[in-house]
């Protein structure tokens, strides 16, 4: 292996039983593919290189149980550092760290953190405190997974809210574009409804148009039937007229009979005669009934005058 992150068959002659030391070797980067191929390794010693940061494929050396990166200058860590669940040992000493990955709560078997010498968060440098002895490593490790998991589940939490939130988000808006369909077919609806009501209106005038023509045509033609028709009526006038005629004709008759009668009762010799003398009685009885009764006298003077 050379410096500058070369690679050589140098690597293997390294390895200690299961120690590894790459301390003070310059390297710029990480062999991770060397390392992955010594799985036996799980004593991993980085410190006093050149490390800026770590490649995301380290995360995969899941074999490792103790690894130092003291004295480096790593300004972050990888995202899926969490990954690395069998790690019990870490020395982060003297980096640029400010703060640690959220998967940094998933290093459940981790006992010692160094985290000394580096511009941290003031938060979380007051929760891992001082790596002055064994004790205070221990506590450091402890403090810091704890508070990365309240990290992690605050994170979770606002996810689940921001996951909660796009729910009743993407509800809204189901039920918004339900409510504006719905509002649509209404307004088609009515749209369908007064459109029918036009029609019947239209056919309705149509039909009533049609009808008045109809009258119109007819009442025309009556009007050029009537002078034929007209001649008609006067037929009844004439039949009551000639009835009338014909009445009047026998009441004549009648009376010429009964005054050519009287006439013969009165100047003739008949006048002694049993007919006559009923006649001639019933003549007298007549004219006294009549003479009794203005009304009928009047008629009779008006008569006489006429």
């Amino acid at each position: 292996m050379s410096r500058g992150g070369g690679r050589g068959p140098s690597l293997k002659d390294k390895l200690d039983g299961n120690e590894l030391d790459l301390s003070l070797c310059d390297l710029n980067e990480v062999p991770v593919r060397e390392l992955a191929a010594l799985p036996k390794a799980t004593i991993l010693d980085l410190s006093c290189n050149n490390l800026i940061s770590l490649p995301s494929d380290f995360c995969s050396l899941m074999h490792l149980v103790k690894l130092d990166l003291s004295k480096n200058r790593l300004q972050q860590l990888p995202l899926d550092f969490g990954r690395l669940v069998n790690l019990q040992h870490l020395d982060l000493l003297n980096n640029r760290l400010v703060t640690l990955p959220v998967s940094f709560a998933q290093l459940k078997n981790l006992k010692w953190l160094d985290l000394k010498d580096n511009p941290l968060d003031p938060v979380l440098a007051k929760v891992a405190g001082d790596c002055l002895d064994e004790k205070q490593c221990k506590q450091a490790a402890v403090k810091v997974l704890q508070h990365m998991k309240a990290i992690q589940a605050e994170q979770d939490r606002q996810r689940q809210r921001k996951l909660q939130a796009e729910r009743e988000m993407e509800k809204k808006r189901e039920a918004e574009q339900r409510a504006k369909e719905a509002q649509e077919r209404e307004v088609r609806k009515r749209e369908k409804a007064e459109e029918k009501e036009r029609r019947r209106r239209e056919y309705d005038a149509q039909k009533a148009a049609k009808q008045e023509m109809e009258k119109k045509t007819k009442k025309e033609h009556v009007q050029t039937r009537k002078p034929a028709s007209s001649s008609r009526p006067p037929q009844p006038a004439r039949h009551k007229r000639s009835w009338s005629r014909s009445v009047l004709r026998v009441l004549l008759f009648v009376l010429l009979c009964v005054i050519c009668t009287l006439a013969a009762c009165k100047l003739t010799e008949l006048q002694h005669q049993p007919l006559c003398v009923s006649v001639n009685t019933l003549y007298e009885d007549v004219l006294a009934a009549l003479q009794n009764h203005k009304t009928l006298q009047n008629m009779l003077h008006q008569n006489s005058q006429q």
